[in-house]
């Protein structure tokens, strides 16, 4: 089996490749799309939508095959899939075909952002996954900054449909590589001999007896609010800098500070918030999530709107490292993948109608300054619930 910092080192390439091709890069098409095709905003957001709807269904059974040991077909299978539904989506023509290319994106996304890839690591190397999950994101974190300024200049040199090929052609490099360094299996983690008969160890939590306690409806709630309305930003993102007479280069000058803050913020918690538990880090992070949002609603000018870009860039980069680690701390990694798929689903099925109801929305709401403030006021209502979650005991 590879080395540990070979697999971390390889999954970390991998998933700012995955990340900004088949996340971050759906934005960017939007108005060539619009332009080219002829098609409405809530058309176009709607296969978005329907990616998103795969991704939330596929992701327990994703998580599932994990627990398994499938992780190696999982994240290299996820990865060719996403190459096929990006050359799909260049050779669509028609609404139903745009549609199908992104029901296969939307499982490959499933198999292959992050999650998985934290899942993997984590039952790999119980003793070290936190520091691989926060290694992960910290290079993760520079997707959206690779994935804006490349899609800008695919689209300029070479238009939207041979730029999707080449982002096929990228995900095929990724597959190999997942291939490659996820050979060998891991080890089971050990279940101590002296447990009470009907004991049940909070380390070994199921899914069933982690659904039977409030602490995962709270989190389940907490997460599906964030991902609703980080969904609606990533998908009109552009029509939204647009809205605030922004020019397409003055937008992509703000985008780019989004993968630098994720990084920084990861850096600063290395720095100085190890002392912080995962629940502590998560109240300030989702404290800084509406303030950012805010700041989107009132500003217009380009400075203004790097501010909001770098507070939601650090946020959106340490929220990753309290959902990936918060689950393996509540409830232990021997059910990591169902626990984690379970909750990940229920949220990315309600999120993956915001871009498409939003898209409506936008009409009754007079516009996308009214959409910032709903968004704000969800995440005030996201970070009360959270800080109503509260680690689970051990039963008995």
């Amino acid at each position: 089996m590879p080395s540990y910092r070979t697999i971390i080192s390889a999954l970390s390439v991998g998933q700012i490749l995955v990340w900004a091709v088949m996340y971050y890069g759906f934005s960017s098409f939007v108005l060539p799309m619009q332009r080219d095709m002829g098609w409405s905003q809530p058309d176009i957001m709607g296969a978005f939508t329907l990616g998103l709807m795969v991704w939330g269904l596929a992701t327990y059974a994703v998580g599932a095959a994990i627990d398994r040991g499938r992780g190696r077909f999982v994240l290299t299978g996820g990865a060719l899939l996403g190459a096929a539904g990006c050359a799909l989506w260049s050779q669509a023509h028609s609404l139903p075909l745009l549609y199908a290319a992104w029901a296969l994106l939307g499982l490959a996304m499933a198999m292959t952002l992050y999650e998985p890839a934290f899942m993997e690591i984590t039952k790999r190397f119980p003793d070290r996954y936190r520091q691989g999950i926060t290694t992960i994101t910290l290079v993760g974190g520079f997707a959206s900054t690779l994935s804006f300024p490349a899609a800008a200049w695919l689209l300029l040199t070479l238009g939207w449909r041979p730029a999707l090929l080449v982002m096929a052609g990228v995900l095929l490099l990724v597959a190999p590589l997942h291939a490659w360094v996820l050979r060998g299996p891991w080890k089971r983690p050990t279940v101590p001999g002296t447990v009470p008969a009907g004991a049940v160890l909070q380390d070994q939590a199921t899914l069933r007896q982690a659904m039977q306690g409030r602490t995962f409806w709270l989190l389940t709630a907490t997460f599906t609010l964030y991902a609703f309305a980080l969904s609606t930003i990533w998908a009109h993102l552009m029509p939204a800098f647009e809205s605030r007479g922004l020019s397409q280069t003055e937008a992509v000058a703000v985008m780019v500070w989004f993968g630098p803050a994720q990084v920084a913020g990861r850096f600063a918690f290395l720095w100085l918030g190890r002392g912080l538990n995962h629940r502590a880090l998560g109240l300030v992070v989702l404290a800084l999530f509406p303030l950012a949002l805010g700041i989107f609603a009132l500003g217009r000018q380009p400075l203004v709107l790097v501010g909001f870009a770098v507070l939601f860039g650090v946020a959106n980069g340490l929220i990753t490292i309290v959902r990936s680690n918060i689950v393996p701390d509540f409830y232990g990694r021997e059910h990591v993948g169902r626990i984690t798929g379970a909750m990940s689903g229920i949220a990315l099925c309600t999120r993956a109608a915001a871009p498409f109801l939003t898209a409506w929305a936008l009409l009754g709401l007079g516009g996308y300054t009214g959409l910032l403030w709903l968004l704000v006021g969800m995440g005030v209502v996201t970070l009360a619930l959270f800080a109503l979650a509260r680690p689970p005991q051990p039963r008995a």
